[in-house]
């Protein structure tokens, strides 16, 4: 099986993601946009995984790379292949099925509840009813035509999703590391303009490794979730 990555930024990589996709027995390739923007055959890998990153996907003008990379999306899920957005991830996932994606009403970041709002069903990945997850977004976005809202927050509406049974994006980070979180602190603290839906530095990184390790536990449901998608 092989896992495909979408990177756009060094500081935002897989965190707890790479060692879980590993241990499943993946290999992993990836384009590194701010490296190179060769894309493979979207036909070729059994997942993709495309992070996040400080840009807008509205940003062509800036970051000509989106626009095949949204292309190549579309192309990806159009031939069933399972796919995982985070945050700017999730974005794109929208933006590439033609939803709109455009600022949220309030910036999130820091740790702060989602709750899972999908109806039970097959195939439907179900959230907790609620849970403590970090954030680090201004934008939000439009469901998909034919998408299932899998969480919400008092400050987001939309914070994951579901399309089809292979493609689920997230508008919050899972797979944050006491690492990851310092590196994101460290290249993007000038956006912590303390509000109602912004924590201060010192809070965010205070967070206990229980918190941690809900999170990444949580993200492991949703990575064996793509899987079985994957190995059909």
């Amino acid at each position: 099986m092989r896992a495909h990555v979408l990177q756009h930024v060094p500081f935002e990589g897989l965190g707890s993601i790479g060692p879980w996709l590993r241990g499943a027995g993946y290999t992993l390739t990836e384009t590194r946009f701010f490296e190179s923007s060769v894309l493979p055959d979207p036909r070729e890998p059994d997942l993709v995984v495309v992070m996040g990153g400080p840009m807008s996907v509205n940003d062509e003008l800036a970051f000509p790379w989106l626009a095949p990379e949204k292309e190549f999306l579309r192309r990806v899920i159009e031939a069933g292949k399972a796919v995982l957005g985070v945050c700017l991830g999730a974005q794109l996932i929208a933006c590439a099925k033609g939803a709109r994606v455009y600022p949220n009403r309030v910036k999130e970041i820091g740790w702060f509840p989602v709750q899972g709002v999908a109806p039970f069903g097959d195939g439907v990945f179900r959230f907790p009813q609620a849970v403590e997850v970090f954030h680090w977004h201004g934008e939000t976005f439009d469901l998909p035509a034919g998408a299932i809202r899998l969480a919400g927050s008092a400050a987001c509406d939309n914070q994951a999703f579901q399309l089809g049974r292979a493609v689920i994006g997230l508008q919050f980070h899972l797979e944050t590391t006491p690492a990851s979180a310092s590196e994101i602190v460290s290249h993007c603290r000038a956006e912590l303009v303390p509000s109602d839906y912004v924590q201060s530095e010192s809070v965010l990184l205070a967070a206990a490794p229980e918190k941690y390790r809900t999170i990444n536990g949580l993200m492991g449901e949703v990575l064996a979730f793509l899987n079985r998608a994957a190995a059909r």
